[in-house]
């Protein structure tokens, strides 16, 4: 098993056993995440920000208006800590004290660097929209050159990282388990309702299929090399 070496930030101290620094499942966790959650400190006081991200390889990426507090805090070495977390199922116990969640989190420390290679920020941003919702990046207009100028693509590399997951029934005391009271996992999935067209939508315009069957997250190629070059960008 390829683990991603411990540090005294990702060893677990709250229930260890539900920890994992398996490389494998770290990355199965950011892949099937839509969203983030990145905090840091800026003059002493601590935020944490929402924010999409994608996988390439060994590395976590962001994006956003180089008007970022956020991100200009990050291009300039601040530390971060990124988490992730997906419910899997509601844990109902017998017992009030005993309800929990059935769940697969990631935690991810490091400095990020801003991407500064035109190519390189074109190819994770189609592999970020290839992450959200596949197939669309090929049917869209894609970034423009003055696009691209106005958009900070920073990069993380996930080598201090660790998982944690619960999993199966409620534990209860004891002495509830006879109580008449249902107990068990109400398991709880993502899932995409029907589209909404725009308003200003073109006549005789349907929804493609990524849309109405939606699968969930997609999976980025493992290196931005793989990724298609750029192609009619508009200055």
């Amino acid at each position: 098993m390829d683990e991603i070496p411990r540090t005294e930030r990702t060893t677990l101290r709250r229930l260890p056993k539900r920890g994992s620094y398996d490389r494998t499942l770290i990355h199965e966790v950011i892949d099937q995440a839509l969203i983030c959650h990145v905090g840091f400190v800026v003059e002493g006081r601590p935020l944490v920000i929402p924010t999409i991200h994608v996988r390439i390889g060994d590395r976590l990426y962001f994006h956003g208006s180089p008007a970022s507090r956020m991100l200009k805090a990050l291009a300039r070495g601040v530390e971060v800590c990124v988490t992730m977390t997906l419910v899997d199922g509601l844990v109902l116990a017998r017992s009030a004290f005993h309800h929990s969640m059935n769940y697969r989190s990631v935690m991810v420390f490091g400095t990020a660097q801003a991407v500064e290679s035109p190519a390189e920020k074109f190819r994770v941003l189609e592999a970020l929209s290839g992450h959200l919702i596949r197939g669309r990046w090929q049917e869209v207009r894609t970034p423009s050159a003055a696009e691209l100028n106005a958009t900070l693509v920073l990069s993380l590399p996930i080598e201090e990282a660790s998982a944690k997951v619960r999993t199966g029934p409620p534990v209860d005391d004891e002495d509830d388990y006879a109580l008449p009271v249902w107990a068990g996992v109400l398991p709880v999935t993502l899932r995409a309702g029907t589209p909404v067209p725009d308003p200003r939508l073109a006549p005789g315009t349907v929804p493609p299929s990524y849309a109405t069957d939606y699968e969930g997250p997609g999976t980025a190629p493992e290196d931005v090399s793989g990724v298609n070059e750029i192609r009619g960008r508009r200055e």
